[in-house]
């Protein structure tokens, strides 16, 4: 038997960027067949799109619904479907594949509020099915590593942590234009939050992976900038951790010459750590009273689970697309596990359905602090 896993797509058509990312992370590391889409909610759009790809006419699908029945009944059907569309259709194409019995990749957030959220936790704890979100950033080599640091105590007592994530894409109201991935994003009722859902849960997600503390409660404000806009461009949120640590999330989408900065800086009573997205190869490292040292990927300082997700000696670079990768192939361990009977490699993580509710709790959260003008609000727990 083939040891690639049989995969769907919902979404990710003609036109959407995110799509082709998906396809080309599933592919990295030879993992993964693309054999079955719904690729758009367009009937004609999804053919076409269908037919670039080279799957089997009969296996490219009018809707979701159906490609998740069709599937199901067949012998070589899917195993699995990632799910890439625009964010108000995650939980209906997730509950119906999970309904089928296949398991789930899905683009974050999760869902667009958190009933929704904790059903689909619910029915994949139901059907003993594997749901991923992919919350790519955290199966960066270094983030790992970074992680790792916290976990082995060489930080010390972290007591603050900085994380941003900030974009200059939306400066303008190019939504009024008609520019697709604009339009949907700015939409409440299809995005279910702009900045905030968009690029500040990835980086709640990244402060949360390598920090491993529960959030407390938060202070935040929400802005849109931009007139006209629906949704906040610009979030500003105070951060209170169990254990004693303070914290600030900035995540903007208006912000001039930031193309995709994402970046944290954790500080503990025995050092510090920075980590910056669009200078992934590279941690960062600042033990108390001593000179900043360099971690690179692809070094022997850079061990455990930052070499096990290095393909490539360093100097080569890796980057946004091979961290994409090593988050598929890390479902895809457990994929073939759940196919063979047996159990994961206990080293292979990603983000689940349980993370992707937390999210979307946090999210709900920072909303309902701004809209209180600020309070702080306690997070609520699973």
């Amino acid at each position: 038997m083939s040891r690639r896993i049989r995969l769907g797509m919902v979404g990710g058509g003609e036109g959407a960027f995110i799509g082709a990312v998906h396809r080309i992370a599933a592919r990295l590391d030879d993992r993964y067949e693309l054999v079955a889409g719904a690729l758009s909610s367009s009937a004609e759009a999804s053919r076409r799109s269908g037919a670039a790809l080279g799957l089997a006419p009969e296996r490219v699908y009018d809707d979701y619904r159906a490609m998740a029945l069709a599937e199901a009944a067949r012998e070589d059907g899917i195993e699995a479907v990632s799910i890439v569309t625009p964010n108000h259709v995650h939980a209906p194409a997730a509950q119906a594949f999970l309904e089928a019995g296949i398991h789930v990749i899905c683009d974050k957030p999760v869902t667009t509020n958190s009933a929704d959220a904790r059903m689909l936790e619910a029915l994949a704890q139901q059907r003993g099915l594997i749901f991923a979100v992919t919350h790519n950033y955290s199966a960066n080599a270094m983030v790992r590593h970074a992680r790792q640091m916290v976990r082995d105590g060489e930080l010390g007592e972290i007591r603050v942590v900085q994380v941003e994530y900030a974009q200059d894409w939306l400066a303008e109201p190019l939504e009024q234009g008609g520019q697709k991935q604009a339009a949907w994003r700015t939409d409440p009722a299809k995005s279910g939050g702009g900045a905030i859902g968009d690029i500040g849960s990835h980086a709640w997600q990244l402060a949360d992976t390598i920090v491993g503390r529960p959030l407390e409660s938060l202070s935040a404000e929400l802005t849109s900038f931009v007139p006209g806009r629906a949704v906040d461009d610009n979030v500003q949120v105070l951060l209170r951790y169990q254990g004693g640590a303070r914290g600030a999330l900035w995540a903007s989408q208006i912000a001039p010459g930031c193309a995709n900065e994402l970046r944290i800086r954790v500080f503990g009573s025995k050092g510090g750590i920075q980590w910056r997205q669009e200078q992934p190869e590279e941690l960062l490292w600042t033990p108390l009273g001593e000179p900043t040292r360099i971690i690179r990927r692809g070094t022997p300082a850079a061990s455990g689970a930052a070499a096990r997700l290095s393909r490539i000696p360093g100097g080569h670079p890796e980057g946004y697309l091979e961290a994409f990768a090593s988050l598929y192939s890390e479902v895809a361990e457990h994929l073939l596990a759940a196919r063979e009977g047996r159990a994961p490699a206990p080293d292979a993580e990603f983000p689940t359905i349980d993370d992707g509710l937390r999210g979307v709790l946090f999210i709900e959260a920072v909303q309902k602090s701004s809209q209180a003008g600020g309070n702080w609000v306690a997070l609520e727990t699973k």
